[in-house]
């Protein structure tokens, strides 16, 4: 199996990605894809989401990270196939493969701030500075709730992944609003991907309710993921998977 072979398989063509879209990961660092979850698929990701937060507890989020005034969870390629989308999308895929060319997913997480919360400092998910065109990793953001003003969407600053520099070092207080920064909203179902190396960061949630999403992280395949799928994988998820499925995760 190779690169192109398993895009083939997984629906990819060379219609799937548009060039407005195209246009705008290069231009601006990020696309919103409208529609990719029907409302079905939405509600069965809620209902398994909130099953997994209530059956890990304190432990949920823990074999990746857990962050305070959120709820977290990783690992759900092994926690129901109502996450496979999440890396097997053509439409996102494309993109990935447009950004970083030959890929693997990294990790696959859940990520809600909760009301007064989430709040981040502008950062990039990437160690430090990289040229322009030499990007190593790549996000989608699959918004479960509709992403609003004032819901904690997260904020990105377009074109600052050219910026050749990154937020802890470019400015003197990553966690202020920037004057260049735009709030990413949409309606549930949306996907939004952006280059990592985009600067971003969630922001407080003034809403009465969490503001839930999946992030589907890619990486070049030269790198480590953020959660190790070999290490990790179930062989009952191993079993299920296509063949094209199985080589984006690298197991």
């Amino acid at each position: 199996m190779d690169m192109a072979t398993a895009l083939a398989e997984l629906g990819v063509t060379e219609a799937t990605l548009d060039a407005e879209t195209a246009e705008r990961l290069d231009r601006d660092g990020y696309a919103p894809l409208l529609g990719v979850l029907d409302e079905a698929q939405l509600e069965a990701i809620r209902a398994r989401l909130a099953e997994l937060m209530a059956a890990e507890g304190d432990q949920a989020g823990i074999e990746v990270h857990q962050e305070a005034g959120t709820d977290r969870l990783a690992d759900l390629v092994n926690k129901g196939e109502m996450f496979w989308p999440c890396f097997t999308d053509a439409r996102v895929l494309a993109c990935m493969a447009h950004v970083l060319g030959d890929f693997k997913l990294s990790s696959l997480n859940f990520r809600a701030a909760l009301p007064g919360q989430g709040h981040q400092n502008l950062h990039t998910d990437w160690g430090g500075p990289v040229e322009p065109g030499e990007y190593q990793v790549c996000n989608a953001i699959w918004l479960l709730d509709d992403f609003t003003t004032s819901n904690g969407a997260t904020r990105v600053v377009p074109g600052s992944h050219r910026a050749r520099t990154v937020p802890r070092l470019a400015l003197a207080d990553p966690a202020a609003r920037h004057p260049d920064e735009v709030l990413v909203t949409g309606p549930a179902g949306t996907v939004v991907v952006f280059n990592s190396h985009l600067w971003h960061g969630g922001t407080q949630n003034r809403s009465d309710r969490p503001r839930r999403a999946t992030h589907s992280y890619f990486t070049r395949r030269g790198h480590g993921q953020q959660l190790d799928q070999k290490k990790y994988i179930r062989p009952q998820t191993l079993a299920a998977l296509s063949p094209a499925a199985r080589f984006i995760l690298d197991v």
